[in-house]
């Protein structure tokens, strides 16, 4: 089997060889002189009739032998290139042109001598005749034929239209004149000569043009320079075939030195390939290993890397989704990042054109117009660009560049395509990371949860006695104001204790608010009313070294919201104040309004664009640390061996629960000053009903499914989902949600599932998950004890309300879920529960 293919290859070489030899033999010589010379023989043949038809005009000549001559050995030369060329159609059709124009050129010989024998004719008799008529004595006839002579001899030299009108003028001229008797014989003779020279020496040199014109030697030159070219070729052949002889004789050398070299090129390559994936094993087998805390650094290690191996002098990977987004760089010492470069990378691929490529290599950054999307590279600095992006569909936009800022810095090689390999081992480590963090937060967001349902349990729980004892407070001071004078002190003392009771009695509700959210009977309030009663409260109660004073307050200063709650927001932040103050000092309260134009992010609540009214409260006391300022509002979190940590929390949850957001202002041994931000009301607004979500809370006919058991429960739902902006779709068995889910997928955007009593509102969850995958659910419970992060995650969880449902809690669950990414990077959240 093996030795058939080696004969095969032999047998082809001898061929070769063969041929070779056979066409190096130059056999088509001899022909090749022949025509030449035929050739040559032609052309002195047709110069020959061209000198014999010029001196027969000339009248030189006397006869035509000469000319006949030439004529003949024209038409031998001719007969001999037709031989030589034999079937070489090129050839013969060049010839056959000659042919042609050898057949008119005897043709108008033939002409010439009929036409130029009465020429010479004419000009004998003509002249006989100019000689006698010149002899006359008649000097008017004299003259007029001296001018004909003189005409017709001009007109023998140049047979232009001018000069034979001339000719024409004298004949006429001469016709015209009186003249004796003797002389008319001599006139009529000299006239019809002279008219029939006026007719045949322009014909006769129009014949004269046409063969010398016609002599032309292109075509000859053509025939010459095909055989010459035919010659040379030939003889080149054969040389070039002698040495393709010896060129074939190399040819297996030749190729084991090509087939030698391609395997070194694929080995090489080999070796490269497998040096890059080493090293994108070692950047996976970091990244296995990377915490949190160290994926920065592993990710800037692996950038450095991979920008080593192809010669860039910047790197970066950078990943968004919404609002949120992370990148990571890495650049030569000495090179930096342009202002807003690499985050202008998401703006910039969608703009070139790649053909639905994921990698976008561009070696050299050259703007061909002002309007050229690569003006906006080289902006940034960029001189040769490698772009790695997420593929098309992916809900979390990456990209993976590295950037040249010299010029044809960056590697030229046809491997690019494994940098996707480095792109997803990247990709997969942050985004690992990214959902350990979000762990963390969602078991952070669940142990708060749950410390906030277990104080709405103890204050529940102490809500009763509370109310028995300021139920008594009240009664016995109604008894004794029966006892005492109107209008006396001891009345005016009873009415504040029975003032302060009633207010006790609310702030029993107030202490309920920080552990469940209840919906409170909101009105507009004058602060300045507000801050006036709440000074008389704290004058009362107050240690004797803290003084209260209000600073600074504008009188038109309004709010929403519940009196009594907004009450304890002072009392307590004031409180909390003087609790600090060890020695002397002054708690200041200033009140006013701002306008904000932009939306502002106070410690964790981002306040939309409006007007608000700040409640600011200030102390020289020690001031805090940044990591007491971090922890302040925490539950149960205090830095007093007396505190019990519920005043500052009660402050957030109550300040949030109008709409408003709260700061701090501190340092160690600088005092403290806290910041009340509450949406401000108009001076003539009417008493308005309980607070709706705000609009950027609202939804856009987002479709929602509900999973409600109880019909009447279902349809409420379905009430408060359509006012939230959202069109509600609501089941009462898992059966027929789940088969929705499966027939009309995209048909949600999310789900709600309620509580159950007596059975697992968890185990509808999971089951709704498993029929749609991609569906965010929000959960409704009223109790978070036996939810652990993992096992909401694992049920496809994304957000945890308390139930029963509020407006305001549902409306934002609702916007962060339809914020958040789809589900196949979307990080689980759980928003805090009661």
């Amino acid at each position: 089997m093996k030795v058939a293919p080696a004969a095969v290859g032999v047998s082809f070489l001898l061929v070769l060889l063969t041929w070779l030899l056979l066409s190096g033999l130059n056999m088509n010589s001899v022909r090749y002189d022949r025509q030449s010379q035929a050739l040559a023989e032609f052309g002195r043949s047709e110069r020959g009739i061209t000198r014999e038809v010029l001196t027969s005009r000339a009248g030189l000549s006397r006869n035509y032998d000469g000319l006949v001559r030439m004529v003949d050995a024209y038409d031998s030369a001719l007969t001999r290139l037709r031989e030589a060329a034999g079937s070489d159609r090129e050839e013969a059709a060049a010839i056959d042109v000659l042919a042609v124009r050898a057949q008119r050129q005897e043709v108008l010989v033939e002409q010439f001598k009929s036409k130029n024998a009465l020429l010479q004719n004419s000009l004998a008799y003509f002249s006989l005749f100019g000689e006698r008529l010149a002899a006359s004595e008649d000097k008017s006839l004299v003259a007029g034929t001296s001018a004909l002579a003189a005409a017709m001899l001009h007109l023998t030299l140049n047979t232009s239209d001018a000069t034979a009108q001339d000719v024409k003028a004298r004949l006429q001229d001469l016709a015209r004149l009186q003249t004796p008797t003797g002389e008319i014989d001599s006139i009529r003779a000299i006239i019809a000569h002279g008219q029939l020279l006026y007719r045949l020496l322009p014909e006769v040199d129009a014949m004269l043009r046409t063969l010398v014109e016609d002599s032309s030697v292109r075509e000859q030159d053509n025939l010459h320079a095909l055989i010459t070219k035919r010659q040379l070729a030939a003889r080149s052949a054969a040389r070039q075939n002698r040495l393709l002889q010896y060129a074939t004789s190399l040819l297996l050398l030749g190729g084991l030195v090509y087939f030698g070299m391609l395997l070194r090129a694929r080995a090489i390559a080999l070796r490269r390939r497998a040096a890059f994936e080493h090293i994108i094993a070692d950047i996976s087998m970091r990244f296995i290993d990377s915490r949190h805390d160290e994926i920065a650094g592993d990710v800037e290690r692996a950038l450095e890397q991979l920008a080593g191996y192809i010669g860039a002098d910047r790197a970066y990977f950078a990943s968004r989704a919404g609002a949120a987004a992370s990148t990571y760089r890495w650049s030569r010492e000495g090179v930096g990042f342009a202002e807003g470069w690499p985050e202008r990378v998401f703006d910039l691929v969608p703009r070139i054109d790649r053909d639905g490529a994921d990698i976008i290599y561009i070696p050299k950054v050259k703007p061909s117009h002002p309007y050229d999307t690569a003006n906006l590279l080289a902006s940034a600095g960029v001189r040769g660009w490698l772009c790695i992006t997420a593929p098309a569909g992916q809900p979390r936009a990456a990209v993976l560049g590295f950037d040249a800022v010299r010029a044809d810095a960056l590697t030229q090689w046809a491997e690019f395509a494994l940098f996707r390999m480095a792109f997803d081992a990247i990709r997969n480590a942050v985004d690992r990371v990214r959902l350990e963090q979000e762990k963390e937060r969602l078991q952070a967001t669940l142990q708060q949860a749950r410390r906030m349902e277990t104080i709405g349990t103890f204050a529940s729980g102490i809500a009763h006695n509370f109310n028995n004892i300021v139920g008594a407070i009240l009664g016995y001071a109604e008894m004794a104001d029966a006892d005492v004078k109107a209008g006396s002190r001891s009345a005016a003392n009873l009415a504040e204790i029975r003032r302060a009771g009633e207010r006790a009695r609310e702030l029993i509700g107030q202490i309920l608010t920080f552990g469940r959210r209840g919906k409170v009977r909101r009105e507009r309030i004058s602060i300045e009313a507000l801050a006036a009663e709440t000074a008389a409260l704290l004058g009362a109660s107050l240690p004797s070294h803290v003084k209260f004073v209000i600073t600074e307050i504008e009188e038109t200063a309004t709010v929403w919201g519940e009196p009594a709650q907004l009450q304890q927001v002072i009392l307590n932040l004031c409180n909390n104040a003087a609790q600090a103050m060890q020695e002397p000092g002054l708690i200041e309260l200033s009140i006013g309004t701002r306008e904000i134009l932009q939306p502002l992010r106070i410690r964790r609540t981002e306040l939309a664009p409006g007007r608000f009214t700040v409640i600011s409260v200030s102390d020289p006391g020690p001031g805090m640390d940044a990591a007491t300022l971090e922890r302040i509002f925490e539950p149960f979190f205090t830095s007093r061996a007396d505190g019990h940590g519920l005043g500052l929390a009660t402050v957030r949850e109550i300040v949030e629960q109008h709409g408003g957001a709260i700061g701090v202002d501190s340092a160690p041994g600088a005092g403290a000053r806290f910041e009340v931000w509450l949406p401000a009301g108009g001076p003539a607004e009417p008493i308005a009903a309980p607070r709706a979500p705000d609009l950027a809370l609202r939804g856009s006919g987002e479709t929602v499914l509900v999973l409600q058991p109880d019909r009447k429960r279902l349809m409420r739902y379905e009430e408060v989902l359509a006012a939230l902006g959202y069109e509600p779709v609501g089941f009462t068995g898992l059966t027929e949600a789940e088969e929705a889910c499966r027939t009309e997928r995209g048909r949600f955007d999310l789900a709600l599932v309620c509580h159950v009593p007596g059975g697992s509102s968890l185990l509808l969850a999971a089951s709704l998950h498993a029929a749609a995958p991609d569906l965010p659910i929000i959960l409704t419970s009223p109790s978070t004890h036996d939810l652990a992060a993992p096992l909401l995650a694992a049920s496809g969880v994304t957000e945890l309300v308390h139930q029963p449902l509020l407006s305001a809690e549902l409306a934002a669950a609702l916007a962060r879920c339809l914020a958040a990414p789809p589900a196949g990077e979307r990080i689980p959240r759980i928003a805090s529960a009661r």
